[in-house]
């Protein structure tokens, strides 16, 4: 700079500092004790301190000993503090850069403390040595403002010291690891919190460390793994949201603190444990002094990271996205994830922004770490004025609108969502649970509320009440089952009808498995809608109870109801696939999981959506069936890449779906009928794709943790049980047009290429419009179709009294054999009969090219729809063995039959 231009910003600097002087009497009297310092603050006015100018000013001071080095990493904080107030206060920085700079000043003095000790320690005991024998190094965790690259201009840092392995030094003098870090740490922590006449660093608060200030300043990752895991309390969870290693390996630290942080589960936990928080918080606003501050008062910063934090437990653990030490970062996440609204993130960000400001200048002012507005006139007049406001009225109307939007999303986060009402039958639930009741009266109360089977709903209420499952429950989750089970008995009563008791009951086998997940207790305990819809689907009956139970991670899809109104994205499903496919791309077993929970997932959804939504059962099968095709895309992707990780080309292979997989017909428990067809005529590839099969097959239908993915059958491959695993395109077509029997050719009428290569599954669709507009003896024909039926038959036991929908007379089986012999017959010669559109679809076009009459085809029609939704009915009620009384189905077991014989009597 020129000796000009220096002079003229000097003059202004000059006229300017009365301004800053007067904000911040603390930089007055520091410029005032140190001219030099003075000077090169106003030199260095024009730009903020960076990190490396920091590093390069304190390798500058040739720093020889412990006097040396704390002199000069006080000498740095006078200067970058300096630097942050002057372009602050004048307008030519923003928050972001503040926090930026006094975050690096703390990272900076850090480090910088913690290798000139380790190397003086070092030189005087001798290297760490772990266990592994290698060195040791110590991890240092920035928590709080620190961890969150967020530091205030006069704060505390909270650090946690950790170190890998216990063992020894290698000297001589040899010590403890636990002794040699114990020191160092001191050290560190002298070095930077010690005042001196040069004043101090940082103060350095140990607070958060295990056992707090009865704990070892310094501990080995076992002991923090133990501690953790045995003592681990909810608060110490929120406060390792912002945990951040900023000295040291930090990897095996991390695979210790996630799990205890952020849990598998959605945690409905930790919003109870924050809003117990929340009341703490609120009752100390309330005491004298508190209501002023803008940290922990009405609407203060606090309130705003309890926001965030919140989202950041509870979905953390699912939402690796959610996982931000930063506050503005996280609220822009949680707009994105549509879990705060737009306006809700853009009024939260002004008031931090806002307020962490104010808090910088209020420590201006004196150095001190102080949130509290000041209560002089002469202070309020230093405020208003490095906040650039006319007067306090106009200031403080501004921070009052910013407190007020701050308590209304911090309301509408923290808010009751469970009343404890006190209507009399509520309080006489309550008191049968409580056993206060008699049991005449217990009966009587049921009664009242809508049960018809008081004694044995009695019975597993009382039951529950004094089972080990409830009474070993720890006593924050029982008094959430307190809470819950006269809701749910209420609810019951309100949403079901004669089936009452049969819902309790379901909805109490439900509660019985998961309640050991406290997370769980705690959601159906915060979200009253969530318990409805529980209900509800509990209502449906067993099948999807016992699916609920067996996977209980499916309770984690409640939180969000507005999925179980609206159709399946499949796109963003598989976007998600791929995504969690991927960051497990080197656990096998892991991946497995990931896809099964995927299916459960929408499994579940599906069935809530025809619960409880507007679905058809056509579409429902169309959903059911586009779910198990991206499955099973997925399966040969990903088993291709772990066997054949060399091979960039996909595998000439694909995958046929019969059956009612093939056939778009698909229902909540169907296996999947599927043949394996490969092309490609190079030397081995024949065995290379068995195996490639073989382990598709053991992909599918393996027992994980999770479950299995697809039950799976191919017995329709070519020569049935005895054939190949997987065939050729060539021998697929020479078998099905040489050596296939006719109801090979009935299941070939609904198959379709599904998975795998598309141009083998062109090839697969032309052997099979060879093979349906083959022109066929029509006797013969009907002659193969009733045969085959008419085996089926002889293995099928009749049940008088009970209608079996697939297997007997007039049933399923006889309209899709209507439906095959058709296309058989009439492919050959009309040839618009031959694409797979479902047997609806079908019959509609058989009636539409005057194949048969239009009333036999709406009659059909209305059968076969009929009984596919009983199947669906029947199967949500968990009764398997597909019968129904006669009165369900009327006449249309009578009409299918006299049809059947109308065309193969004739």
């Amino acid at each position: 700079m020129s000796t000009s231009n220096q002079s003229e910003l000097n003059q202004w600097l000059s006229k300017d500092l009365t301004y800053t002087y007067h904000c911040s009497p603390f930089i007055k009297r520091l410029f005032e004790a140190d001219n030099e310092l003075e000077q090169s603050s106003l030199q260095h006015m024009s730009h903020p301190f960076s990190r490396q100018e920091m590093e390069s000013w304190l390798d500058d001071r040739k720093i020889s000993d412990e006097i040396s080095l704390n002199k000069s990493l006080r000498k740095l904080r006078q200067q970058v503090i300096a630097n942050i107030i002057l372009r602050d206060l004048n307008k030519l920085a923003d928050l972001n850069e503040i926090l930026k700079s006094v975050t690096e000043l703390a990272e900076i003095t850090l480090l910088h403390a913690h290798q000139f000790h380790f190397n003086y320690l070092k030189s005087m005991h001798g290297s760490p040595i772990g266990l592994n024998g290698q060195e040791q190094q110590l991890s240092i965790v920035a928590m709080g403002k620190l961890g969150g690259a967020e530091l205030n201009v006069s704060s505390d840092i909270d650090l946690i010291f950790a170190y890998p392995e216990e063992g020894d030094t290698k000297s001589n003098a040899s010590i403890s690891n636990q002794s040699f870090f114990i020191k160092l740490c001191k050290k560190i922590i002298s070095s930077l919190n010690d005042i001196t006449e040069d004043g101090f660093v940082f103060r350095v608060d140990m607070q958060l460390r295990p056992f707090g200030s009865e704990g070892q300043i310094a501990c080995s990752y076992q002991m923090l793994e133990d501690y953790y895991q045995k003592y681990g309390r909810e608060w110490e969870r929120y406060a390792w949201v912002k945990g951040r290693v900023i000295v040291g390996p930090q990897i095996e630290l991390s695979q210790i603190i996630e799990p205890f942080v952020y849990r598998k589960y959605l945690d409905y936990g930790a919003l109870n444990s924050m809003r117990d928080l929340k009341t703490q918080i609120q009752n100390d606003v309330n005491k004298k002094g508190i209501q002023e501050n803008i940290k922990v008062g009405r609407g203060g910063i606090r309130k705003i990271e309890f926001i965030a934090q919140v989202y950041q437990l509870i979905r953390g653990g699912q939402d690796k996205s959610l996982r931000l030490k930063s506050l503005l970062p996280t609220l822009a996440v949680l707009e994105t994830k549509n879990l705060l609204s737009k306006d809700g993130v853009k009024l939260l960000t002004e008031a931090y922004v806002f307020l962490r400001n104010l808090e910088h200048r209020l420590q201006y002012m004196e150095d001190m770490q102080t949130q509290e507005l000041p209560k002089s006139d002469e202070g309020k007049l230093r405020l208003v004025k490095s906040m650039h406001y006319q007067d306090w009225n106009m200031f403080y109307q501004d921070l009052e609108t910013h407190r007020a939007n701050v308590e209304f999303y911090f309301d509408e986060v923290f808010k009751e969502t469970i009343k404890d009402q006190d209507s009399p039958q509520l309080n006489s639930t309550k008191a049968l649970w409580n056993s206060t009741l008699s049991l005449e009266d217990a009966h009587k109360h049921l009664e009242s509320l809508g049960f018809k089977l008081t004694g044995e709903t009695y019975q597993v209420i009382d039951g529950l009440k004094h089972s080990s499952s409830y009474l070993h429950l720890p006593e924050v989750s029982r008094q959430r089952f307190d809470l819950l089970i006269p809701l749910i008995i209420h609810e019951v009563s309100s949403t079901s009808d004669s089936n009452s008791d049969s819902t309790f009951i379901r909805i109490i086998s439900i509660l019985e498995s998961i309640c050991r997940r406290a997370s769980y207790l705690a959601m159906l305990t915060e979200n009253p809608s969530a318990l409805k819809i529980l209900i509800k689907l509990s209502k449906a009956g067993p099948w999807l109870t016992q699916y609920l139970i067996q996977h209980p991670i499916l309770i984690d899809e409640l939180l969000d109801i507005n999925h179980f109104y609206t159709k399946p994205d499949f796109v963003a499903v598989k976007e998600k696939l791929h995504k969690d496919l991927l960051e497990a791309k080197d656990d096998i077993e892991l991946q497995m999981n990931i896809m099964r929970n995927i299916k459960h997932a929408n499994i579940f959804k599906l069935a809530a959506l025809e619960v409880i939504g507007d679905v058809s059962v056509e579409n429902l099968s169309d959903y059911l069936t586009e779910l198990a095709d991206l499955l099973i895309e997925e399966t040969l992707l990903l088993v291709w890449g772990h066997m054949y990780p060399e091979q960039n080309d996909p595998p000439k292979f694909a995958v046929i779906a019969y059956g009612k997989f093939g056939g778009k017909e698909m229902s909540y428990t169907s296996d999947l009928d599927i043949v394996f067809i490969y092309d490609d005529k190079r030397d081995g590839m024949a065995e290379k794709y068995a195996r490639f099969a073989q382990r598709i097959n053991s992909w599918l239908n393996t027992y994980s943790s999770s479950g299995v993915l697809y039950d799976i059958d191919l017995e329709l491959r070519p020569d049935g049980a005895s054939g190949l695993l997987v065939s050729s395109i060539d021998a697929f077509r020479d078998y099905q047009l040489k050596r296939a029997w006719t109801w090979e050719h009935q299941a070939i009428t609904r198959a379709r290429f599904c998975a795998g290569d598309v141009g083998i599954g062109n090839q697969f669709e032309k052997v099979r419009l060879d093979i349906l507009e083959t022109q066929r003896d029509i006797k013969q024909l009907k002659i193969d179709v009733v045969d085959m039926r008419e085996r089926m038959l002889e293995k099928h036991k009749v049940n008088r009294e009970l209608f079996d929908l697939k297997q007997d007379r007039g049933g399923i089986i006889d309209i899709e054999f209507i439906v095959q012999y058709f296309v058989l017959a009439f492919g050959s010669s009309n040839k618009a009969l031959t694409p797979n559109i479902g047997n609806i679809g079908l019959l509609n076009l058989f009636s539409e090219k005057k194949l048969i009459e239009a009333l036999t085809a709406k009659k059909l029609i209305s059968a076969y729809r009929r009984y596919r939704e009983l199947q669906h009915q029947l199967g949500l009620e968990a009764k398997l063995d597909g019968r129904i009384k006669y009165s369900e189905v009327t006449d249309h077991p009578a009409e299918v039959v006299s049809i059947w014989k109308s065309i193969f009597n004739d």
